[in-house]
């Protein structure tokens, strides 16, 4: 017997195992097609539901009814969604600014740490939805109160997110810059922020969604435009498949953010993969 007749099996039994491009397709796909498969799942007993048990429009539309009304006011809900999502936005990059730069401060300053840092947790168990007319007081009836109630909200988690990150250090790391002599500065950009990469991109996928809720709420009490005012201005009219329709337009929103946002990260892992391959 021959080796090539030995390694025959092998090399078919090789063949036959899926490569590993085509094993990542696979999980890919999954990734996508199992979520929408069980909404897709969620909307046919939604429609059957209110099929059989006759419920009226009027109390819960079905999906059908909510596509229809979507596509007849159209126009409308994307004229809507512009000041919700411009807002949202605008409020969520205020809020990774601004904790970002708390979350260093808190990281090398002991007594801003020591004063600072429960205060913030002692403020993020106040019920948030409490203190929103009281944004509206200090703030006016503008944007500049629903901005700052999105903030407000939102800023939470990018501070714990981020300061985790930045002290979760491995600490022979940190010995080994502290042979080198690197400078302060250096260990942060070189060490600590790679390290903290995760958690600031983990703090903006939550903080994206609570700076959308914030500017909803306040849309909800002072707003004369946006998605949330459309939401309440319809409710009040028992208007429900405008309501819903609304809502999913807001759902898209946030999908397209959290979105950027996942995407964002996957090109910033993928830059510090390349540079550390080098």
């Amino acid at each position: 017997m021959t080796t090539a007749s030995l390694q025959t099996p092998k090399v078919a039994a090789m063949q036959k195992r899926p490569s590993a491009r085509h094993q990542m397709l696979v999980r890919q796909a999954r990734i996508v097609l199992m979520p929408l498969a069980c909404a897709f799942l969620m909307l046919v007993f939604w429609e059957a539901y209110v099929r059989i048990s006759h419920v009226p429009a009027v109390i819960l539309p079905g999906p059908l009814v909510v596509l229809a009304t979507m596509a007849e006011i159209y126009p409308t809900l994307l004229l809507q969604a512009v000041p919700t999502t411009i807002e949202s936005t605008i409020g969520f990059l205020i809020s990774c600014s601004l904790g970002i730069v708390l979350a260093v401060l808190l990281c090398y300053s002991r007594i801003w740490r020591e004063a600072v840092y429960p205060n913030l947790v002692l403020i993020q168990i106040i019920p948030k939805i409490a203190l929103a007319p009281l944004f509206i007081l200090w703030f006016g009836l503008g944007a500049e109160s629903r901005l700052a109630f999105s903030v407000f909200i939102s800023v939470f988690p990018i501070i714990v997110s981020t300061y985790e990150g930045l002290t979760n250090v491995d600490p022979n790391l940190l010995r080994l810059c502290r042979a080198c002599q690197a400078q302060e500065w250096q260990v942060f950009l070189s060490v600590r922020v790679p390290s903290a990469l995760p958690f600031i991109f983990s703090g903006m996928k939550v903080s994206i969604t609570l700076a959308i809720i914030g500017v909803v709420i306040g849309e909800f009490i002072t707003a004369q435009a946006g998605l949330g005012y459309l939401i309440v201005a319809s409710s009040a009219r028992s208007d429900t498949p405008v309501a819903l329709a609304a809502v999913v337009v807001l759902c898209g929103a946030g999908l397209l953010l959290y979105g950027i946002v996942t995407g964002l990260q996957s090109i910033v892992n993928e830059r510090y993969s390349r540079g550390g391959s080098r």
